[in-house]
């Protein structure tokens, strides 16, 4: 189930897609679990193997500007301007939608969220799909995000037709979210930060809060959630007594008395720790822990996304 990227299994996912199948895949942000875009039935297959809820749209990734015009009626200058500058990359915009595209990848709603990705394998897989692919994260809902293919098969097991090994994902956190309009809108943090962006189109509204009717992906109160119980607290605010069955995620420098700590960037960079959290997460995940406690990190750039994912593990 689980194959390295040669060119005769990249054909093999491609045709598995075509046919209605799912392929779990890895892009630039984490590993995606992809279905024919334009084929409502394989795209209800993810909503059955991630038990998501229909509620909750999907990303709809593209290889071209062609596949593009598949799935979206209008792209607007500002859509323009920060296709030229992003993609291929971690930046999905919200667009309306083209009538070639199910309501069950959108939820119903007239706009589909759409992005090129980055990653050699999954642009490659595309091409020879030649469909547009819908691809949420590979995980159970609500889970965390799967940064390697390993992640993907623990989780998902044999609700996937096929998993593709590219290796560790790059940038470790999803995509940034982006609506366009009279006011453009970050509807969800990620691996490009709004600073980047508003060079491009100007000043950004933040919308990042929680929703019970998402627009896109990310937005439910609870979401990124390890089975392990966690927290958010600086080392000091935590009691001592107990610190043996605790795991400590420090964003910098190692605290002292905890049963594991993970250590997201010992420089201090906020990509780095982008790039780490999800996979120690996972790492801490499976260590049988009674909770696990995180570290606040500066809320600037990547640090954005960051605590938003933290915030929405922690939720209950």
């Amino acid at each position: 189930m689980v194959v390295p990227p040669t060119p005769e299994n990249l054909e093999k996912a491609a045709q598995i897609l075509r046919s209605g199948g799912l392929v779990a895949f890895p892009t630039e942000t984490v590993y995606g679990l992809g279905a024919n875009a334009l084929d409502a039935e394989a795209v209800a297959r993810i909503f059955e193997a991630k038990q998501r809820p229909s509620f909750d749209p999907l990303i709809v990734h593209v290889a071209s500007r062609e596949m593009l015009g598949q799935v979206a009626c209008e792209v607007s200058s500002q859509a323009e301007a920060l296709i030229e500058r992003f993609w291929p990359g971690p930046l999905t915009l919200v667009l309306p939608k083209a009538a070639a595209v199910p309501g069950i990848v959108t939820s119903g709603l007239p706009t589909v969220a759409v992005r090129m990705p980055g990653h050699p394998v999954a642009l490659e897989l595309l091409r020879r799909a030649g469909v547009p692919v819908a691809a949420p994260s590979a995980n159970p809902f609500g889970y965390l995000s799967p940064t390697r293919a390993e992640h993907v098969a623990r989780m998902l097991e044999d609700r996937v037709d096929l998993i593709l090994d590219g290796g560790l994902t790059t940038h470790g956190v999803e995509s940034t979210i982006v609506m366009l309009g009279e006011k453009p809108t970050v509807l969800r943090y990620g691996a490009i930060p709004v600073e980047e962006l508003e060079p491009v189109v100007g000043p950004l509204e933040l919308s990042v809060g929680e929703s019970l009717k998402p627009l896109v992906p990310g937005q439910l109160p609870q979401h990124y959630a390890p089975r392990t119980p966690i927290h958010i607290a600086r080392p000091e605010e935590v009691p001592t007594r107990g610190r043996k069955k605790l795991g400590y995620l420090a964003f910098q420098d190692v605290p002292r008395g905890f049963g594991v700590v993970k250590v997201l960037s010992p420089t201090g960079d906020l990509r780095e720790a982008a790039a780490h959290l999800f996979e120690a997460l996972h790492q801490l995940d499976m260590l049988g822990l009674e909770a696990i406690y995180a570290e606040p990190v500066p809320e600037e750039g990547l640090g954005r996304a960051i605590m938003d994912r933290l915030r929405r593990a922690a939720t209950r």
